[in-house]
């Protein structure tokens, strides 16, 4: 009996500690962004980062680390120390790359800790106003008429807009002439031109495009309604059986302590849920999340293995 209530004391004095290492005083901690500043993943960093600072009295840095399809911020807080000093903020991305090359650079659940949901998404299937489609029956009529002759852009092969254009083509067999683009801001240049027809487009820039009236909103490509965009039918409900959520979130070093994870999480989470920050959020078309660890490690398992099967399907793979 003493043995045990020793080790139980022990146990207990061992969490205390762990839960006491974040935050550590006066240090700063860093939210590494894997893209170019001025993004949606930037801007909603830089919004968490301030309101976390503010209620922890730590100085909370955005680094940003782009290039590499992620990687290279990625690779950042992979070989971090598990303290919770060291977030990556990063998109669904994250779990795709693991399945699209040959020699992954990561495993998400062996190499990374899942803490929080940001905020979940959605993509956009839209199209030059030049297109004669309103809708997705008739998009796919009008490829089907017109074999090659619609372009779809993305920022980059294996992205999610890429990923997209490929499952839309096999599902509905239909010819679409992929066209990759170094970002998202060349790709909508193009479409907004005219040069490409075609582009799964975020939620807060497919908004801002329809509005110029140049580009028009064809499906949401996500599992439910965007409530953003609650008049836009899913491509579900307009006969495609495709969309999966997207997601922005934070995910730590791997082997972080569950008091670490914990502590970290509840940092964030009362960041993301401040009526200020969901208002900001909603407006960019964005639903704020800060779910709890266990059911984003959950929900991520599940974005993962979706992406898996499409990725199988469509027979994308990168070197």
């Amino acid at each position: 009996m003493r043995t045990w209530l020793l080790a139980a004391c022990a146990l207990a004095l061992a969490t205390a500690a762990q839960a006491q290492t974040f935050p550590q005083p006066g240090r700063p901690i860093r939210i590494v962004v894997p893209f170019p500043p001025g993004g949606a993943t930037d801007i909603q960093a830089r919004q968490i980062a301030q309101k976390v600072s503010e209620a922890l009295g730590n100085p909370v840095v955005v680094d940003n680390k782009p290039g590499g399809s992620t990687v290279i911020g990625g690779r950042e807080v992979q070989k971090a120390a598990p303290d919770g000093h060291t977030l990556l903020y990063t998109i669904a991305i994250h779990v795709q790359l693991q399945h699209l090359y040959k020699v992954p650079p990561w495993d998400v659940f062996r190499d990374f800790t899942p803490i929080t949901a940001g905020a979940i998404g959605g993509t956009v299937l839209t199209a030059h106003q030049a297109v004669a489609a309103s809708n997705l029956k008739e998009l796919i009529a009008y490829a089907k008429a017109n074999p090659g002759k619609l372009n779809y852009a993305s920022f980059g092969t294996g992205t999610t807009a890429h990923l997209n254009g490929e499952w839309l083509r096999r599902l509905a067999g239909i010819d679409l002439v992929h066209v990759p683009y170094k970002g998202s801001g060349d790709a909508m240049k193009d479409l907004l031109g005219g040069q490409v027809q075609l582009f799964f487009d975020g939620v807060n820039t497919a908004i801002s495009n329809a509005k110029t009236g140049k580009v028009k909103m064809i499906a949401a490509a996500t599992g439910r309604r965007i409530p953003a965009l609650p008049d836009l039918p899913t491509m579900k409900e307009q006969g495609y059986d495709m969309g999966i959520d997207g997601f922005l979130g934070f995910f730590g070093p791997a082997q972080m302590p569950p008091a670490t994870v914990e502590a970290v999480y509840r940092a964030l989470a009362r960041a993301i849920t401040l009526p200020e920050v969901k208002e900001s959020f909603t407006r960019d078309g964005y639903e704020a999340s800060g779910m709890p660890p266990a059911e984003y490690a959950k929900f991520v398992r599940e974005i993962s293995d979706r992406w898996a099967a499409v990725i199988r399907e469509v027979g994308v793979k990168l070197d």
